[in-house]
């Protein structure tokens, strides 16, 4: 069954939430440490894995309207993980979370419209 599209706002909401949680994850790690944890990896790696999931699925309008972002860079890294798991690069990942994430939320931020409140029933 196919999936509902969303509004490009919850897909950046998503990338933005994705990026914190995996700046989140490693922030206060080393790279040896963040190594030897195969559960943070499997962690930091599902949330860059759904940062390129979300991107795929913004609209053509916004990616081309903010070419600040690497849209193509993102969308290859997701298929890398999912497609090529048995090659993941740990450094590399660990250079995302430390330096493009961050970057990336500085982008999103401001794209990203405040979250609706939720309702109380």
């Amino acid at each position: 069954m196919p999936r509902k599209k969303k509004p490009d706002a919850a897909y950046l909401r998503d990338m933005l939430t994705a990026a914190r949680q995996v700046v989140e994850t490693t922030s206060r790690l080393t790279f040896p440490e963040y190594q030897k944890n195969l559960v943070l990896r499997w962690a930091v790696e599902r949330g860059v894995e759904i940062i390129g999931e979300a991107a795929y699925s913004v609209s053509d309008e916004i990616k081309e309207s903010h070419p600040e972002i690497p849209w193509v860079k993102i969308m290859r890294q997701r298929n890398r993980l999912a497609h090529d798991y048995d090659d993941i690069d740990d450094a590399l990942i660990w250079h995302v979370a430390a330096v493009h994430a961050p970057d990336l939320i500085r982008k999103l931020e401001p794209l990203v419209p405040p979250a609706p409140p939720e309702s109380t029933q």
